[in-house]
């Protein structure tokens, strides 16, 4: 009885992490291939900035003028960035992409000290409430990524050409934007599900693992998604199990394979397939 409770009460949860898995890990491919690994970060930080500011306002953590107030400060963001890359001789993407994120995370702390249990705010800020999302929560996000999904898939060659620079693509600021303007919907909504760190976890560790065993993009991606799903079916059950808070010992368990890669690459002497 006490399993097919865990069970029922965990399905949401985990198909959440799943989903998040799935869009993070194909981004974090395209985050790795331009080098600028902390874009999530920011636009992440910048989406919390809206969300508190929204929240300053008396708006409602989950009502749809917090999520527009944020998705409309992490366009204002991503057009930066893309401008940003326009200039890269003049301007280093990746200073620009470290200011922002100081300034989105100064004027968070500026914006919760205004506001009634603002260190608790700050703390589902950076890891979320991943445990306590429902179907409702689930379908949304759902439907939100596949929206984002099939704009990737339709413009895949542009978007793949900007980033990963197989050829010269016309036009390369304007699908800067695209590109960024689409991470920002998906840190928009997945920030106000998993937090900052969650967010920043699933972009990064399976597409850089997957970088580490293989060369072509489909292979990363699949190998990505394979680790994502295990991980996030481990960090979840075991935080039930063990009664810890389920985002940070998710982001525990997807920070810890690249340092025991690290610490275990000259045993293993990896090498790309």
């Amino acid at each position: 009885m006490e399993l097919s409770n865990a069970v029922h009460f965990l399905a949401a949860p985990f198909v959440m992490c799943l989903i998040l898995a799935g869009i993070h890990c194909y981004l974090g491919l395209h985050v790795l291939a331009r080098g600028v690994i902390f874009v999530d970060l920011s636009l992440a930080q910048v989406a919390a900035f809206g969300a508190s500011v929204a929240i300053f306002f008396g708006f409602d953590h989950s009502s749809p003028a917090t999520y527009f107030i944020s998705l409309f400060s992490t366009f204002a963001a991503a057009a930066l960035f893309a401008q940003a890359r326009r200039h890269e001789k003049l301007f280093s993407q990746e200073a620009i992409i470290g200011i922002v994120y100081a300034l989105a995370s100064a004027s968070v702390v500026l914006v919760v000290d205004r506001i009634a249990h603002g260190a608790e705010h700050i703390k589902d800020l950076l890891v979320g409430q991943v445990l306590w999302v429902t179907w409702n929560d689930v379908i949304k996000t759902g439907l939100i990524y596949s929206f984002v999904a099939v704009v990737h898939y339709v413009f895949r060659k542009q978007i793949i050409d900007a980033s990963f620079g197989t050829r010269d693509t016309h036009k390369k600021g304007f699908w800067d934007f695209i590109f960024y303007a689409l991470f920002g919907v998906v840190i928009t909504s997945s920030v106000s599900v998993a937090g900052v760190l969650q967010v920043f976890a699933y972009l990064i560790v399976p597409s850089m693992a997957g970088t580490l065993f293989f060369k072509t993009i489909r292979a990363r991606l699949f190998f990505g998604w394979g680790l994502g799903f295990a991980l996030s079916l481990i960090g979840i059950t075991l935080s039930h199990m063990w009664d810890l808070p389920a985002g940070a010992f998710i982001v525990v368990c997807f920070a810890t394979v690249p340092v025991l890669l690290l610490l275990l690459a000259p045993t293993l002497k990896l090498k790309q397939f």
